[in-house]
């Protein structure tokens, strides 16, 4: 996908996928400027991480997509255990991007001021949740900016959230990996 996205010197369309493999905890980074998350339909059965620059209100950003739980009531189950793994392992996602796509970067280095947006993808609606991680250079070290925090990191019906807990049981822990 190399020669495909050096074609294009613009910052959108740009299409990150972050996936990983369960035995070897290898990563892999697949940066395109052809693929929009429109096109990804199946993305979301699998432990992939999506991205994608966005311009929202104007403004780009860089949309990160997570599913966390489906229809599935096993996945459902898992639904906290994998908010938050996929929430503490955000900064490794992030780096990764910054790492794969350092040219991008060193060109415009105006993108690590762009907000965060990270999607948390449910059926659950405790956990189908946006939340802005702020800007992308505070983002990647792990560091949300706190005056987002109540403007966004809301449930759908506008209730606030309960703090980022551990999984409640071993066999919750348990269970969610071996899913």
């Amino acid at each position: 996908m190399e020669e495909e996205t050096n074609k294009h010197s613009g910052i959108t369309p740009r299409t990150y996928i972050l996936s990983h493999c369960d035995f070897t905890a290898n990563l892999t980074l697949t940066i395109s400027n052809v693929i929009s998350l429109d096109q990804l339909r199946g993305w979301y059965s699998k432990d992939d991480v999506v991205a994608e620059w966005k311009k929202l209100d104007g403004k780009l950003g860089l949309h990160v997509h997570c599913y966390v739980s489906g229809p599935n009531l096993m996945l459902d189950l898992a639904a906290e255990f994998r908010y938050h793994i996929f929430s503490k392992e955000m900064p490794l996602v992030l780096k990764s991007v910054l790492h794969g796509d350092s040219l991008q970067f060193r060109e415009h280095p105006d993108l690590m001021d762009a907000l965060v947006w990270v999607y948390f993808h449910s059926s659950s609606q405790k956990y189908n949740r946006l939340e802005c991680w702020g800007q992308l250079k505070n983002a990647v070290q792990g560091r949300q900016a706190d005056q987002f925090q109540g403007f966004l990191n809301a449930n759908k019906d506008g209730s606030r959230p309960r703090k980022r807990q551990r999984p409640k049981s071993i066999f919750q822990a348990l269970f969610a990996f071996l899913l």
